[in-house]
């Protein structure tokens, strides 16, 4: 019994000493993070634009890494349903917007 008792405690050590070391190395390595608000992620979609949602997502990751940055859906040539999904999902996120390409340019 002492044996496991030993065991257990050297586990929970061990998974602490990890978890100390992972803290440290994600304060370090989070330092570099981009500050700029002229970082924009365009996703340009047209058609049906099926996995629009799931590479929004994606994007929405991403932007952890640069959180002043912003989302920009761009519609190229939307079906109907596909921009009602784009509003939906422009109003769900904050920071994403969503711009025709008659709009205002987007690649300055």
């Amino acid at each position: 019994m002492k044996l496991l008792g030993d065991g257990l405690i050297a586990f929970f050590s061990a998974v602490g000493v990890a978890g100390c070391f992972w803290f440290i190395a994600g304060a370090v390595l989070g330092l570099g993070k981009c500050a700029s608000r002229n970082v924009r992620l365009v996703l340009s979609v047209s058609g049906d634009a099926p996995a629009m949602e799931h590479d929004l997502r994606d994007l929405l990751r991403l932007r952890r890494q640069l959180p002043r940055a912003s989302v920009v859906l761009e519609d190229c040539g939307l079906t109907g349903e596909a921009r009602e999904m784009a509003e939906y999902l422009r109003r769900r996120y904050d920071g994403v917007e969503l711009k025709a390409v008659e709009e205002a340019p987007i690649h300055e």
